[in-house]
């Protein structure tokens, strides 16, 4: 009976510590892509990292490196420069490089596990990120930021985007909305992994070792969330253990770089193409630079083999304002839907509008607000999983939703009638 009252208390606890790990990385990170938003102008992204070339990213990765942001925080600082200009390939490069390193994970690194150890794991974190950002320009197809669904309506932004409350909404309501769900399943799936399979679990097994114990090691961690300082005492635990090193540096570049919030939010916002070489060349680097590592370096004595949570009060207020960033997008999600079912139910002068490119959050942040700043558009209700839009107000034309959508960077597939006392013009077909 113990056990079965146990484990469930084991689960909150570390799904709480889960989000004091995560949450001021992905706020953090929240907060520099609203800025790159507001204060950055989108033609220096683009003349820099706009161009599917090695010099795009390798400026990336040097971007990258230094920034103190785990795998969550990284996602939405990417998903910024993507839409205002950067290849997909330099955002890949931004998104390997940079949650492996940073300037308070080397120090740490080199703390615990020594200098040779920090400075091999900051160049094997460039190298990857350049890989994977040339591997995604070459096989990968490049279409500029602009031309992407709802890119237009993201640069440039009007009045009320502007200045630091402009990007903080921008932050919360465009980037934060485009992966929140992904984020609470990633969350409570990391916090299940984080209490079924301890971080010792194969420190003292001999197949821990050689390839069998990175590919061990490597299962482990892709879908684990490890923030990159954090998982540098684990990885001096299991050294102390008998981990041979490599391993334990497969550990530090695939569990910072990846985890199951991360795969999420990399399919639904750059497509499963880009998640494929994203994850490929985490995979194979990291597996390519821990025999490397074993064969020529060893690392420094393990200072210290003991891993503490931040626990600190940054820590919990950040998780508090994310719980209450989540339950905000939650309840207006749960609104949106409501108002939507009975616009459909009881509004006479309503239609619906068949929608392409409506992939993410974002899409449909930009498609509502796009709508609704007409005069004549009451409440614009976008379906995600639909990719339908349901209107609702007063002398609206077909033409001019179908170009105001357009405009937001969608194209119209089909509009659908709903009322015969809609003000529609004949002939979109």
């Amino acid at each position: 009976m113990q056990p079965d009252t146990a484990m469930p208390a084991l689960f909150l606890h570390n799904l709480w510590l889960v989000l004091l790990e995560l949450s001021p990385s992905l706020l953090l990170g929240l907060l520099i892509a609203g800025l790159i938003h507001v204060y950055v102008p989108p033609a220096a992204i683009h003349k820099r990292l706009s161009r599917p070339s090695l010099g795009s990213t390798v400026r990336a990765s040097v971007l990258g490196v230094p920034l103190p942001l785990c795998s969550c925080g990284v996602i939405p600082t990417a998903l910024g420069l993507r839409k205002a200009g950067a290849s997909p390939g330099a955002a890949t490069a931004f998104m390997i490089s940079t949650p492996q390193t940073g300037v308070d994970s080397v120090l740490v690194s080199a703390a615990f596990l020594g200098w040779p150890f920090a400075i091999f794991k900051l160049i094997a974190a460039f190298v990857t990120g350049v890989i994977g950002g040339l591997l995604v320009n070459r096989f990968t197809p490049s279409p500029s930021a602009e031309t992407e669904p709802g890119a237009r309506a993201s640069l440039g932004g009007a009045g009320a985007d502007r200045g630091l409350i402009g990007a903080v909404r921008y932050a919360i309501f465009d980037l934060l909305a485009a992966i929140d769900l992904w984020l609470i399943g990633g969350i409570i799936a990391a916090a299940l992994i984080t209490t079924l399979v301890p971080s010792d679990f194969f420190a003292d097994q001999a197949w821990s070792r050689g390839l069998l114990g990175m590919l061990v090691v490597l299962a482990i961690s892709l879908p684990l969330y490890v923030c990159t300082t954090a998982s540098v005492p684990i990885a001096a635990s299991l050294i102390a253990a008998g981990m041979p090193a490599g391993s334990a540096l497969v550990f530090l570049m695939a569990g910072p770089a990846t985890n199951v919030v991360t795969i999420g939010a990399v399919y639904r916002t750059l497509g499963g193409a880009v998640l494929g070489f994203y994850l490929g060349t985490v995979v194979v680097m990291s597996l390519g630079f821990g025999l490397l590592f074993d064969s020529l370096l060893q690392a420094a004595p393990v200072l210290s083999a003991e891993h503490h949570h931040e626990t600190g009060l940054l820590g919990v207020a950040s998780a508090l304002l994310l719980l209450g960033l989540l339950a905000l997008l939650a309840w207006r999600r749960w609104r949106d839907a409501r108002v939507a079912t009975l616009v459909g139910a009881d509004a006479p002068k309503s239609l619906v509008i068949d929608v392409e490119g409506m992939s993410c959050q974002h899409c449909v942040g930009s498609i509502k607000r796009a709508l609704e700043a007409m005069d004549s558009v009451e409440v614009a209700a976008p379906d995600l999983a639909s990719g339908r839009v349901l209107v609702t107000g007063q002398g609206f034309t077909v033409p001019a939703l179908v170009q105001a959508i357009e405009q937001a960077g969608f194209s119209v597939r089909d509009v659908e009638q709903s009322s015969d006392r809609v003000d529609a013009s004949p002939g979109l077909d």
